[in-house]
């Protein structure tokens, strides 16, 4: 899972982002570790330090002295608020400029969007309803 090109202390912070997000490392629970990330993307513990050290700073994890570093409560939701701005910056307002480039309002691409959100449903093999 290791990305060429991008610092690995960041790609573990990612990680633990990820897994924050999708749940899988809930809030207040315990963390993952340096030496557990070292080992396991068998890496320099220095390194997965750095990342953990990021999402410390950042909030999302915290240390119990003697025990570790846990999830931080409303991580998710912090998490999740920084993905939405992300993506819209990424995806939406590029959109939204392109639409109007196209002669497109707002009624109109929400209706694109529903059309082609209930392609890929069908597609995937799901109830659009």
């Amino acid at each position: 899972m290791i990305e060429e090109g991008k610092p690995l202390f960041l790609q573990i912070a990612e990680q633990i982002e990820d897994s924050i997000v999708d749940g899988s490392l809930a809030e207040e629970a315990k963390a993952p570790s340096t030496n557990e990330l070292a080992s396991f993307y068998r890496i320099n513990p220095a390194t997965a330090a750095k990342g953990v050290a990021m999402l410390t700073d950042k909030g999302v994890l915290y240390k119990r002295r003697g025990i570790g570093m846990f999830v931080a409560e409303g991580a998710r939701d912090m998490l999740l608020g920084e993905r939405r701005s992300a993506f819209a910056d990424r995806y939406v307002d590029p959109l939204l400029a392109e639409a109007r480039t196209l002669g497109l309002d707002a009624s109109d691409l929400a209706a694109l969007l529903q059309e082609r959100a209930a392609q890929t449903t069908v597609s995937e093999g799901k109830d659009p309803a």
